[in-house]
């Protein structure tokens, strides 16, 4: 299956791998996505869909194991705050459902914010604009490709006892 991401990559003449899973509609986290293609869920981002006081919807692009942290968010994009849109309100601003949304081939071209971490890595997956396909490439080419804007946006996720 050939999604409007992956012709994006294409016609920019970026490499890339698919990576699929089988779906489960009840366990949609990121993390179990990369468990279920064998990769480490530091590698794999996702990406989340918010809007600013000031600047309105953004996406946030941030690995799998971590939590979005709004306040430095904002501090990037140059709102006072930012919050998640609602889930309802995703797939009509992105034209993606959960659990598939990806920044690239996004319904309109939103200002696209990316965990720094993501240097760090040769390749990285993120969704194919659909549930149950990964994109693998490298960083640069991600970033290339969505126009991100890369800052320290994510925080490791804090284990309640």
């Amino acid at each position: 299956m050939k999604t409007n991401a992956i012709r994006v990559l294409e016609n920019l003449g970026i490499p890339y791998a698919l990576l699929s899973y089988e779906v489960d509609t009840e366990d949609l986290a990121a993390e179990s996505t990369a468990d279920k293609v064998g990769i480490s869920a530091d590698c794999l981002f996702k990406t989340l869909v918010v809007r600013g006081d000031r600047t309105g919807v953004c996406l946030a692009v941030i690995p799998a194991n971590m939590h979005l942290d709004l306040k430095a968010l904002a501090r990037l994009t140059g709102d006072r705050k930012v919050d998640p849109v609602a889930l309802k309100d995703v797939q009509p601003l992105t034209g993606y459902i959960r659990g598939g949304v990806t920044a690239i081939a996004c319904k309109k071209d939103y200002p696209v914010y990316v965990e720094e971490t993501i240097e760090i890595f040769d390749e990285v997956a993120v969704s194919a604009g659909t549930r149950g396909l990964l994109i693998q490439l490298a960083p640069a080419d991600y970033l290339r490709a969505v126009k991100g804007t890369v800052g320290a946006i994510a925080q490791a996720k804090t284990e309640s006892l």
